[in-house]
């Protein structure tokens, strides 16, 4: 007997759900400041790759944003709390890998549909998805550094291997924006099309992949993805020294000049 459809509605009400085809699920980011991730959704964010890899009915998955913006990365209120509060920095940090493994580990295929800004635990899933679908002028941004922290979650792991070390170094410690002709120029992302049929192009990829032979797309891609399983370790390392930046003085500092809109003045310890 195969397990019951979810209802992801009543699961996951900080996202939004629609079935646009057949077996394929749509997952939107709608949210206020350009989709921003606050607690809540940076919580749905990871578990709801679970319920996409058990729900029977669903083929494919597609990740996109709505309105002007992919995502904006994490509130304000998100950040606060990982600064300020050690028991929500270690939740966040464990929802944190979560998410990275939740999307490895799905074995439907996801697609991704990238416009607009692109930022936090949205890129996240956004590049780990198998398919990543970009406007020309989608923009990339890994910010981590510029917040005061160590890249990490995904982008240690993952921006080598899509891109080169070389591309991967450049952006990650610059935090230097990528259009999205940019990234398919580098192998960051699969396709880049123009900005007014990003949505329909996931789409078409999506229904082809739920019109496909599932057994052999799942196992390609469960094979595929032991490259991540494979480097886990940097995953580790890479989360660790993140989410130990969120506690110095750095991360207060990147925070409060992006609420001030001015350029950092960072003075945390030069060595380690």
């Amino acid at each position: 007997m195969s397990d019951p459809r979810p209802d992801y509605a009543d699961r996951f009400p900080n996202l939004t759900f629609d079935e646009p085809a057949d077996h394929v699920l749509r997952i939107t980011l709608d949210a206020p400041g350009l989709n921003a991730v606050d607690a809540a959704v940076h919580r749905e964010l990871a578990d709801v790759w679970l319920a996409v890899d058990r729900d029977p009915a669903v083929h494919v998955a597609v990740l996109r944003g709505a309105g002007r913006a992919f995502s904006a990365g994490g509130s304000f209120e998100l950040l606060d709390e990982l600064i300020d509060d050690y028991a929500g920095r270690t939740r966040v940090l464990r929802e944190a890998r979560d998410l990275v493994f939740n999307v490895v580990n799905c074995s439907k295929p996801v697609v991704s549909a990238i416009h607009g800004p692109a930022v936090g635990a949205g890129l996240v899933a956004a590049l780990l998805a198998d398919v990543s679908v970009a406007g020309r002028s989608a923009r990339i941004i890994d910010g981590h550094t510029r917040l005061g922290v160590a890249a990490g979650d995904h982008a240690a792991v993952c921006w080598p291997l899509l891109c080169g070390m070389a591309k991967a170094k450049y952006y990650l410690l610059t935090c230097e924006p990528l259009t999205g002709e940019e990234a398919e120029r580098i192998g960051l992302v699969s396709l880049c099309v123009d900005d007014d049929v990003v949505q329909d192009r996931a789409l078409e990829v999506a229904i082809g992949l739920a019109d496909g032979a599932q057994s052999a797309i799942r196992w390609t891609k469960h094979a595929l993805n032991n490259w991540y399983r494979d480097h886990s370790s940097i995953f580790d390392a890479s989360w660790g020294l993140e989410f130990f930046g969120f506690g110095g003085p750095d991360a207060a500092e990147g925070l409060a000049s992006h609420r001030e809109k001015r350029a950092p003045r960072f003075e945390g310890p030069t060595s380690e």
